[in-house]
């Protein structure tokens, strides 16, 4: 039987609750701008934010950090915080400047990248031999982690060939490592590694 009291945003609102909505999945995208207001304001009653981003086409739900002025009973966190291995850190960064790079020379909106690929990305980071071998002998942790958390999505597999497996690199990846944190993450992995010289 068809409930009449549900919201004629619940659609958009539950599938934001799943993660980023994006512009190419064009009938959400258009109901979310049009009910943008309203989304907003019901978010902001529990505690959330809605954050469109309409020039890299995608829209998420975030939680403000809990205020001391919030009063005497705190919101809970919803979405829990993911602390990234060193190794799932790296690859954000090799795909976040990957990612800028694409940007750059215009070839599109959606960046793809294979397995291959990012392993070649991922050895301009390393002088020491022994030191990339470990990461690059085993990239499906880190790729999994960032696939779990909506930064990489994969597009392709070749059971034949690991290297041929394509992912899409999501754009939300610009909120989660702003320029800021990119620079802030890049000085840090500076201590543990060193770049090749250009």
């Amino acid at each position: 039987m068809a409930n009449n009291n549900i919201s004629p945003f619940a659609h958009v609102f539950l599938k934001l609750m799943q993660g980023p909505v994006y512009e190419e999945d064009k009938a959400y995208w258009k109901d979310l701008l049009g009910w943008q207001t309203e989304l907003s304001k019901y978010l902001n009653q529990v505690g959330l934010q809605l954050i469109i981003n309409e020039s890299d086409g995608f829209a998420r739900i975030q939680q403000p950090e809990a205020d001391d002025s919030s009063g005497d009973k705190p919101l809970p966190r919803l979405m829990r915080k993911t602390r990234l291995t060193y190794e799932a850190t790296l690859l954000c960064i090799v795909l976040r400047e990957a990612l800028d790079e694409f940007d750059i020379q215009g070839n599109g909106t959606r960046l793809f990248m294979t397995q291959k690929e990012i392993k070649e990305r991922l050895t301009l980071f390393f002088k020491e031999r022994n030191n990339k071998s470990k990461l690059l002998k085993d990239l499906n942790k880190p790729i999994n982690s960032l696939l779990n958390i909506g930064i990489l999505k994969a597009t392709r597999e070749d059971a034949a060939n690991k290297e041929l497996h394509q992912y899409e690199v999501k754009r939300v990846i610009k909120a989660l490592v702003n320029n800021e944190k990119l620079e802030e993450i890049k000085s840090k992995l500076k201590l543990h590694v060193n770049p090749v010289q250009q």
